[in-house]
């Protein structure tokens, strides 16, 4: 008994210790994402002058796939003039770390000349098409900082970090345009090209003429399963069979006054299922 209750112990122990052991790695990995991993905008040197501004944005693609393509900047002033000054920007999205370098023109000179800058907010925002955002915000004298001590182009930070794609590997499938031969049925068409029937079609021996076999008419024709779709009763009459991809079907309204046709082609069928009742 006293064993008994000893196992189940050490077996609850154990399990409260992976339990919290669990919640401490979920809790690290958390921090180190949010130390680490979140996303980082950052103030570069810019190649166009005093109207341009150069930034570098980087995320965790994998964790958090997104297509950017739309940066703002603001300037809330409230003891300045002016007060408030917004830049937007539209561009081709970006799935992974990229960096840019835009003229901003007037509207960027008087967001750096505004007066009381330095103690201003700036907010720089990155938007993606899927309504993703992510924003940084800090004081007018911080950008300025960091905007002349800024080093790395925008063509830099793209050479240094470029995430090189594998290229997308299509593979083609074999494919012909010869027909599968048809299934051996022991049958054979009974048509004039045929040299087998040579002596049916040719009157028997001699050159005297075949017989005239007499017409009828049929009350009903049909397909039973079985079709392989081979075509040769629509080629005999079309006005009567019609060939899909999948099966012959009986034309709506098809003449049957032509029994010897509808014969013909039943004859002609490999699969021999074609049926029809004489009037």
């Amino acid at each position: 008994m006293n064993t008994t209750f000893l196992a189940m112990g050490l077996a609850l122990i154990l399990a409260v210790g992976l339990i919290v052991n669990i919640g401490i790695l979920s809790l690290l990995s958390g921090a180190l994402h949010f130390l680490f991993g979140r996303p980082r905008v950052e103030i570069l040197k810019s190649e166009l002058g005093s109207t341009g501004f150069a930034f570098a944005f980087k995320w965790d693609s994998s964790r958090e796939p997104a297509k950017f393509n739309r940066i703002r900047l603001r300037l809330f002033n409230p003891f300045g003039n002016p007060t408030q000054v917004e830049i937007l920007r539209e561009f081709d999205g970006h799935t992974s770390d990229f960096a840019l370098d835009f003229d901003f023109g007037a509207p960027f000179k008087e967001l750096i000349s505004a007066k009381n800058f330095k103690d201003a907010l700036v907010q720089i925002e990155l938007s993606s098409v899927e309504c993703i955002t992510h924003q940084i915000e800090m004081r007018g004298s911080e950008f300025l900082a960091k905007k002349e001590k800024a080093n790395l182009t925008a063509g830099e930070f793209n050479t240094k970090y470029k995430v090189v794609k594998e290229k997308p590997k299509f593979s083609i499938p074999d494919r012909t345009f010869i027909a599968p031969p048809l299934p051996k049925t022991g049958k054979a068409l009974k048509l004039a090209t045929n040299p087998e029937f040579a002596g049916s079609f040719a009157g028997g021996a001699g050159d005297a003429p075949v017989a005239a076999v007499a017409n009828f008419a049929v009350t009903k024709v049909w397909i039973e399963p079985g079709c392989i779709v081979c075509n040769a009763c629509e080629g005999i009459y079309p006005e009567v069979f019609e060939v899909t991809d999948t099966t012959c079907l009986i034309r709506p309204g098809a003449p049957l006054d032509d029994g010897l046709k509808i014969q013909e082609s039943a004859d002609a069928c490999p699969v021999e299922v074609i049926k029809f009742i004489k009037a």
